[in-house]
């Protein structure tokens, strides 16, 4: 069997100003990718009541609704701890979005993990339209992924570099 040669009949030049152009595209994914770390956290301000108005139709949080199932009590004597939790998640996504955005790669691992165990009680606990929020988790630790992905491909040519000098 033989093995094409994609770079064939290219020169140096056109050679690294290809690969720069890759690179170029792989940081503007980066960026990409980030950014839905910030939508993340404007819909779950919208899911949770913290923004002038609650939709939590679509966006729900399974989190925030095992507390809200579970903790019924606790939260009705106590209005500010669910506002606190919500504002601390919201925090949390703003923070890995500027980390994402960075390009640390664990911020995006610490999305797809926090947005696949949410996964869960969403499921469990949402009724009919609980399906878009289950899809809604499911693009953005899809996004996520992704974007941990192209950093690592971003990252990968550099330290093959270093090791060669």
């Amino acid at each position: 069997m033989q093995t094409l040669n994609v770079g064939a009949g290219r020169t140096d030049e056109e050679y690294k100003a290809a690969e720069e152009q890759r690179r170029a595209d792989l940081r503007n994914d980066v960026q990409t990718y980030g950014m839905y770390f910030f939508i993340a956290a404007g819909l779950a301000g919208l899911g949770t009541g913290l923004l002038v108005i609650k939709l939590n139709i679509i966006v729900n949080i399974g989190a925030f609704d095992l507390l809200l199932f579970y903790g019924r009590d606790l939260l009705q004597n106590n209005f500010l701890l669910f506002r606190a939790a919500a504002a601390i998640w919201v925090g949390l996504l703003v923070g890995l979005g500027f980390a994402a955005r960075k390009g640390q790669r664990w911020a995006f691992w610490v999305g797809v993990i926090l947005y696949s165990a949410d996964m869960v009680p969403a499921m469990l606990l949402s009724m009919l339209w609980g399906i878009f929020a289950v899809g809604l988790h499911g693009f953005f630790v899809m996004q996520w992924f992704k974007g941990q992905k192209a950093l690592g491909e971003l990252k990968e040519p550099s330290a093959s570099k270093a090791a060669t000098a």
